[in-house]
């Protein structure tokens, strides 16, 4: 009988690399995904920052500008808090 092991094997070795591409590629895309949501949601924050003061200036409730924006009630009063 042969003297191999199933790790010394071919099917193993392509089997096994082909494990490896797959893990890859798959956490690449769910870290790049990720990474773009977290991007936009940063994005999001700092716009409302700097457009909630003008906005409240202008006379608008947070309840408006939350409507008008389209964004949550409260991602509009940490960004009116913050403004303090």
């Amino acid at each position: 009988m042969l003297d191999v092991s199933l790790e010394q094997t071919r099917f193993y070795q392509d089997a096994k690399a082909e494990g490896w591409r797959e893990g890859w590629k798959k956490g690449w895309e769910e870290g790049w995904k990720q990474g773009w949501k977290q991007g936009q949601e940063e994005k999001q924050v700092e716009m409302l920052r700097v457009i909630v003061p003008i906005l409240l200036k202008a006379g608008m409730s947070l309840e408006e500008i939350a409507q008008r924006l389209p964004v949550e009630i409260d991602a509009v009063r940490l960004a009116a808090q913050q403004s303090e």
